[in-house]
This record gives C-alpha cells, structure tokens and sequence, in this order.
C-alpha cells in the first residue's frame, strides 16, 4: 500500500476477511484522539487508531493463530478470540476498541484486514471461522 494511502481523501480500500464486502478506512482526528473510521456502505464504524500497535503486540505474545470471532456489540465474543480481546478489560485501553456507541463491534471483521494491508499480520480468507496472527 502506499504511503498516501490512509486519508479520507484516499483511504484504504479493503474487503472483510471472507471476501464478501468491500469497505474503506481512513486515519482521522476526533477530540485530539487519532481513529480509524471504517466505512462499511452507508454506516460508519469509529475505532480507536492504537489498535493496530496493541493488537499486533497482542498478537506477537500470543505467537500463534487467532481465531477473529466478528460479533455485533450487542452479541457476546467467542472467548479467546480477536473479537473478545478487542472489548475485554484486559486489553490496554480497558474496553472496547469501537467508539460509537451502539456500532462498537465487528472489531474483529474490519481491523484484521487493514493490519495486513499494512503488513502487520497475515489473515485468512476462508467462507468462516478466520483466523490472523502477526508478522
């Protein structure tokens, strides 16, 4: 990808790990905090831009295939999964990745293929049941 890439004027256009939907992200700023603003047709998911170094870190400690386990907030994660780790106490910021109240799920579905894009982890493509881990 290149370097330009990342903007709201030219953001990263990627696919859910299944390949079954296309969407766009972007770097911005929202109350002096940098985010990830995910565009999925016409919603728009925020996540907190730090994910990808906490989640890459997250991943090189657990040194092995990550199942993701995508779930909307209001469904519970699939313990053990990208999902969970992505709205668990545990994780660095204490909580949920996902900003937008309501649409703080799918964490998942729409940050694992943007840390491959950047190269930071290797996903796979399969119809269910993906996995990633770091590079």
């Amino acid at each position: 990808m290149a370097q330009e890439d990342g903007t709201k004027e030219n953001p990263w256009q990627l696919k859910t790990p299944p390949g079954t939907a296309e969407y766009t992200m972007y770097k911005a700023e929202k109350d002096g905090t940098e985010i990830l603003v995910c565009t999925v047709g016409k919603t728009v998911l925020l996540y907190d831009y730090r994910c990808l170094t906490d989640l890459h870190t997250m991943l090189k400690e657990h040194g092995d295939w990550m199942e993701l386990g995508a779930a909307d907030e209001q469904k519970p994660a699939k313990a053990g999964t990208v999902e969970a780790w992505g709205r668990s106490t545990e994780n660095p910021v204490g909580g949920w990745y996902g900003l937008k109240k309501g649409l703080r799920g799918r964490f998942g579905m729409y940050v694992p293929p943007l840390m491959e894009a950047l190269g930071l982890a290797e996903v796979e493509h399969n119809p269910k049941n993906n996995r990633m881990r770091a590079l």
